[in-house]
């Protein structure tokens, strides 16, 4: 059976058309309607041309007249009025369509946070109320100002309507988390619980688990895949001043880059505050902030008092050992090594977890 579709015709009927028909199965003049509500002869030809509406008074004459209800003819005219208002939207929304091209509708739809829309002020409309805005200006005050703290790529190219699609699907699906009140001196306390998890290779095992320990401190942890020109890796922000959002996009798709940017974002919630702003490649990047949780990032996967051993580290073997020491995933070791020059960035990744989305969310 093909997917039903919401009936939406594009024409509009007034309830003058009703009226008009039940004069016919009658074998009414206009007149004879007059007549019977005790309207003059204009203010029925009014109502049938939709010049005045169906008021409570006329709804109950005409239900005196024809038999019907007042409700009836109350909603009758409700709709109406409601598909009149609708369709003078739709042609308000004309004139934003190229809004369309700054963000990533086709992934919108691909993630079913939106639906294909016949038309482009639909498509508008529909885009709209993904973002919980009604109007073009509310999006631009609200959803493009820097509300997050970002961990990107320079490298990469970003476009503001990609990463505000982005991190509204990640606060819808945190929405759906339930969380205890953050809780900073727990959930620092869960650090090494959740450290121990990056040798977990699978994330059916692994993500779960974290979500739960996150949880359970106030801070829920989703993972979204970023759209095109999104060049995110992981973002914090307070959706309430006692639940926090982590968001990850797997961005490059191996655990090292996962867990370092996992602890980057802890780092922001537990060190800098529920106002501070950090969008990486945008204006108001805060260097020393971003430096402050690349450094407890780091330190918090290999304690510093473990650093001075790396640099006598060159083969697999070696590797998986001091990961098996230190209670890490050998591919975070790897990582490591690579930012600081011990090995070069071609060596040793099959030691490297490499995840990938499902086609239903890539």
């Amino acid at each position: 059976m093909s997917e039903s579709k919401a009936f939406a015709p594009d024409w509009i009927s007034p309830p003058g058309d009703t009226i008009s028909d039940l004069l016919e199965e009658n074998e009414w003049q206009q007149s004879d309607l007059a007549d019977r509500t005790g309207y003059t002869r204009k203010h029925v030809n009014d109502l049938i041309k939709a010049r005045v509406a169906i008021s409570p008074d006329a709804a109950e004459r005409l239900s005196k007249v024809f038999g019907t209800t007042v409700e009836f003819w109350l909603a009758r005219e409700a709709q109406y009025r409601a598909a009149v208002q609708r369709r003078e939207s739709l042609e308000a929304r004309r004139a934003e369509t190229p809004w369309l091209k700054e963000i990533p509708v086709s992934w919108m739809v691909k993630q079913k946070l939106v639906r294909k829309a016949s038309s482009k002020p639909e498509q508008v409309e529909e885009c709209l109320g993904f973002f919980g805005v009604a109007s073009l200006d509310a999006w631009r005050n609200t959803c493009t100002s820097p509300l997050a703290a970002f961990r990107a790529s320079t490298n990469a190219a970003a476009r503001e309507g990609a990463v505000a699609a982005w991190l509204c699907a990640a606060e819808r699906e945190a929405a759906a988390i339930a969380c205890k009140p953050f809780d900073a001196e727990g959930f620092r306390d869960s650090l090494e619980a959740l450290r121990a998890l990056t040798t977990e290779r699978d994330p059916t095992t692994f993500v779960p688990r974290l979500q739960a320990i996150c949880a359970a401190h106030g801070v829920a942890v989703v993972f979204v895949p970023a759209p095109p020109k999104c060049p995110v890796h992981g973002a914090t922000r307070w959706l309430t001043p006692t639940k926090a959002l982590l968001a990850l996009t797997l961005r490059y798709k191996s655990n090292d880059q996962l867990w370092f940017s996992f602890f980057h974002e802890v780092a922001h919630l537990l060190k800098h505050g529920k106002k501070l702003l950090f969008i990486e490649g945008f204006d108001g990047l805060d260097a020393d902030l971003e430096d402050e949780a690349n450094r407890f990032a780091a330190e918090v996967l290999i304690p510093p008092e473990h650093a001075k051993q790396l640099r006598q580290l060159r083969s697999a073997d070696e590797v998986t050992a001091t990961a098996e020491r230190l209670g890490i995933a050998p591919g975070i070791l790897v990582g490591r090594l690579q930012h600081d020059g011990i090995i070069g960035y071609h060596e040793l990744n099959d030691l490297k977890v490499r995840y990938s989305w499902t086609s239903e969310e890539a």
